[in-house]
């Protein structure tokens, strides 16, 4: 692997989108009251809903988390596309499409099922995820 090839401006891009999809996906409009139900709460949340974290640090590693992705979605989605007939926004979308149902809906869906929760819960939370990597599949295949 290339890092030295990262287009950290593809990677920034990557990085928006996933904040600001999560924004609205997880807006009290769409489905934020379904999955705070899902995951066993109540009413409005507070600033020490969120686990043991401060919600500085629950942010810092949401974002940190984002660039991770970013930066392998920018190394993985191009060879991916590339075997589906080269770099373009149908194979783009196709890579981020393969690289969720391959790696992230599974592993998410396991620790869901072993947390306890519904259905429901993986479905709201993998479908965020399934948009993100649409959404990085779209970025990487229209720019680089």
């Amino acid at each position: 692997m290339d890092f030295g090839s990262i287009n950290w401006l593809t990677v920034v891009a990557c990085v928006l989108a996933a904040m600001i999809s999560g924004w609205i996906w997880f807006s009290p409009g769409v489905f934020f009251p379904a999955w705070w139900k899902g995951i066993g709460r109540e009413g409005t949340p507070g600033m020490g809903d969120y686990g043991n974290l401060s919600m500085g640090v629950t942010w810092g590693l949401t974002i940190l988390s984002s660039v991770v992705q970013g930066v392998f979605a920018v190394l993985f989605i191009p060879m991916l596309a590339n075997a589906l007939g080269g770099l373009s926004l149908a194979t783009g979308l196709q890579a981020g499409f393969w690289l969720w149902l391959g790696i992230i809906a599974p592993t998410n869906l396991v620790n869901k099922l072993f947390a306890g929760y519904e259905l429901k819960v993986w479905m709201i939370e993998a479908g965020n995820h399934l948009l993100n990597f649409l959404l990085f599949g779209a970025i990487i295949g229209l720019w680089g």
